[in-house]
C-alpha cells in the first residue's frame, strides 16, 4: 500500500484529492489547521491519519513524517494561507501578515520535504499546489502569488538536484473553494468549477509517468480524455 502525507485536507482540494486516493488504495497522513473540521471530514476512514496542526509549526511537521514511516511515496503540499482579505496592494501590504504567508506557503513546504526526503523512495512524487498568481500580476495578490512564484521555483530547484524522484508544481485553476472566496468577499463565486475537476489531472501525475515539471491540472485532464 502506497504511503503519502496531503496537507490541508479538511476540505476543498486537499479534502476532495485525499478521498480519490484513499479509493485508490493510498494510505494517508493529513492534516489541517482546523482540528473540527479535519476529524469531521477523516474520524473513522480506514487508511487515514488526521493530525491537525499548522505546517508552519516544525513539530508538527515532524509529526506528520513520523507518521508516515519508513518509506514515503508521495507529499502533497495542499495546505496554503491567502493572507489578508480584502486582498490589499503591496504599497499597504502588512510585512508581519506577508511572514506568515509564506511561512505556510514557502518554508514549511520545504522544510516538510527536508525532513521527508531520507525516507522517500525511488520515483515518489513530490507534488507542491500553486497558482496562476505565482505567474500573472493580478493587483492585490502580491503577498499569495510571490508566494506561490517563489514555491514554483524552489520546486524546479529539487526537480533538479532530485533527479530520482519525480517533483511537480500544479496549478489546480480556478475554484470554488473558501480561499477563493476570502480573495473576493461579498463577491458570488458559483461560477468557478469545484475542485473536484481538478482531481484527475493530480491523481495522474501521482500515479503517471509524466517527467517533472509545471502542470495546469485541467489540461492534464483534457490531454487524458
Amino acid at each position: 500500500m502506497p504511503t503519502g502525507i496531503l496537507t490541508g485536507a479538511s476540505r476543498g482540494l486537499g479534502l476532495d484529492l485525499a478521498r480519490a486516493l484513499v479509493e485508490r488504495g493510498w494510505r494517508l497522513v493529513v492534516d489541517a489547521r482546523g482540528s473540527v473540521d479535519l476529524e469531521s471530514a477523516w474520524s473513522g476512514v480506514d487508511g487515514v491519519l488526521p493530525i491537525a496542526g499548522d505546517i508552519a509549526d516544525p513539530l508538527h511537521r515532524l509529526a506528520l513524517v513520523e507518521a508516515a514511516g519508513d518509506e514515503i511515496d508521495l507529499i502533497v503540499n495542499n495546505a496554503s494561507a491567502l493572507g489578508p482579505s480584502p486582498l490589499p496592494p503591496l504599497a499597504e501590504y502588512p510585512v508581519d501578515a506577508l511572514r506568515q504567508v509564506y511561512e505556510v506557503n514557502v518554508t514549511g513546504p520545504l522544510a516538510l520535504v527536508q525532513l521527508a526526503l531520507p525516507r522517500l523512495t525511488a520515483g515518489a512524487r513530490i507534488v507542491n499546489v500553486t497558482s496562476d498568481a505565482a505567474v500573472e500580476p493580478y493587483e492585490g495578490w502580491g503577498g499569495y502569488g510571490s508566494s506561490k512564484a517563489a514555491l514554483e521555483q524552489l520546486t524546479s530547484i529539487l526537480a533538479a538536484e532530485h533527479p530520482e524522484l519525480r517533483v511537480y508544481a500544479v496549478d489546480p485553476g480556478d475554484m470554488r473553494t473558501q480561499m477563493h472566496q476570502d480573495a473576493f468577499p461579498g463577491e458570488d463565486i458559483s461560477d468557478r468549477p469545484l475542485p473536484e475537476e481538478s482531481v484527475p489531472g493530480f491523481v495522474e501525475l501521482i500515479e503517471g509517468k509524466l517527467a517533472s515539471g509545471r502542470y495546469k491540472a485541467r489540461e492534464l485532464v483534457r490531454i487524458e480524455a
